[in-house]
């Protein structure tokens, strides 16, 4: 390399004007694997007689793919290799007989704007690095703000609706006493919160990794539909103020994981305004239902929320990661909880105005533009299209209840106002066998 390049620069050993990897070789390898992808995951993506996973036991999965990393890089061949095996044995999400969390099939929009932001490899804190992004994120929480049915309000994209919770705690935190930011934990009193039993794991995660203490969340009774009492909320309300406790936010959901229920947000509110106290809606399954001019009513009241989590990626069919919090407060709450104003990335003399620079009301640093795959979406789809795949996801629903009652060995648990339709399958052992112990026991290994 020495002998070929008379204008070398050599450091330390190193050319530092020498190539720093074969372009052209890289861009036959991207060529060849996005082909791969082509056929091997998006044209076969809706077909049926292709497995949905073909399943290998870790020890042999592992013989398979060759995990080990070695000191010399692999050949172009035996990565394209790489390649299909991964995609042999991973997970067909987009495959129409899987039936897992979160999915609900494959969106082309949504994939091409990660192909895009993928290439580009963006990061969304200032507008002088992610201009478009910025700008996109900008008109997708406007947007979803109006559907929530606020005249303003502010609010971010996250890595998931877990993350999103957690924010919007710690911000009603900050709302109830701000010296927290610069004094910390000790000089605070005991602060209380309140949610559901039916509530998503995330906000007992949430209040352990914020020194809250799971000891300081209150779980309220639920009815037989998996809905919050507020009856029993004012009861716990009452009770942790006489405990000497600092009662500071309520979470209420919309769309519980397991029965798909819908906390009376109303009547939540009224308590909420009565006591001071924040509420956040964890919307991230429901939230889409906005977006249903006949199911909207199942978020009756949303707007009288402090903040909402919203995940486009679930009921919509955004690409994972697609999560928002909403803030209701446009003053720059949002902002000031979170912002560490670091000088050397968010300069207030930009050229440009510098409102534009959100990444300080981010706990990250790097942020992945996940409106985008969204935005491109609605673009596509325009709003009636994504309103007809919320009530297609529910009338597929209703179709599912109506089979179930149609069938022996199946028994419905409730009938659902969402997409979730709870059933056992009661296997012909067990038919005429009595509801006690034993049968429950039996019941849930065949679960």
């Amino acid at each position: 390399m020495l002998q070929k390049k008379k204008n070398a620069v050599l450091v330390d050993g190193v050319i530092l004007n020498g190539p720093i990897m074969d372009s052209k070789a890289g861009e036959k390898f991207v060529e060849e694997a996005c082909k791969i992808i082509m056929e091997e995951v998006i044209q076969k993506a809706d077909d049926v007689t292709e497995k949905v996973c073909e399943w290998r036991a870790p020890e042999t999965l592992k013989q398979i793919l060759d995990l080990e990393m070695r000191d010399t890089g692999e050949s172009h061949q035996k990565l394209l290799q790489l390649c299909r095996d991964v995609i042999q044995y991973s997970v067909k999400t987009s495959h129409p007989r899987f039936f897992n969390q979160l999915y609900a099939g494959i969106d082309y929009y949504s994939l091409v704007a990660r192909f895009i932001t993928e290439a580009l490899n963006p990061s969304v804190y200032t507008y002088e690095v992610s201009p478009v992004f910025l700008l996109v994120e900008e008109a997708v929480i406007k947007k979803m703000i109006e559907f929530i049915g606020w005249e303003e309000g502010d609010g971010i994209f996250n890595p998931g609706g877990s993350v999103s919770n957690m924010y919007a705690m710690n911000l009603a935190r900050y709302k109830f006493c701000p010296e927290i930011k610069e004094k910390g934990l000790s000089g605070l009193p005991r602060l209380v919160l309140f949610t559901s039993e039916e509530c998503h794991y995330s906000m007992k995660k949430a209040a352990s990794f914020l020194g809250i203490g799971t000891e300081n969340v209150y779980f309220i009774k639920t009815d037989e539909r998996g809905k919050m009492i507020p009856e029993e909320l004012e009861k716990q309300v009452q009770r942790a103020r006489k405990e000497g406790s600092a009662p500071f936010l309520v979470c209420a959901t919309a769309g519980t994981t397991v029965l798909g229920a819908f906390d009376p947000l109303d009547k939540i509110a009224n308590i909420c305004e009565r006591h001071g106290l924040w509420l956040h809606v964890d919307a991230s399954w429901g939230g889409s239902a906005l977006l249903s001019r006949k199911h909207c009513r199942l978020l009756h009241g949303i707007h009288r929320a402090d903040s909402v989590a919203w995940n486009p990626h679930k009921m919509l069919l955004a690409g994972i990661q697609c999560c928002a919090l909403l803030v209701k407060d446009n003053s720059g709450l949002l902002k000031n909880c979170y912002s560490a104003k670091a000088a050397y990335l968010f300069q207030q003399d930009k050229f440009y105005d510098v409102s534009y620079d959100t990444g300080d009301k981010s706990i990250q640093c790097s942020r992945r533009p996940d409106a985008f795959k969204f935005w491109l979406m609605w673009k596509a789809l325009g709003t009636t299209g994504l309103e007809e795949r919320v009530n297609r996801a529910l009338a597929l629903a209703r179709y599912l209840v109506e089979e179930i009652k149609k069938r022996e060995g199946f028994q419905l648990l409730l009938e659902p106002e969402y997409a979730n339709v709870c059933f056992w399958y009661i296997p012909p052992s067990l038919r005429k066998m009595e509801g006690g112990p034993e049968f429950w026991q039996k019941l849930h290994q065949v679960s």
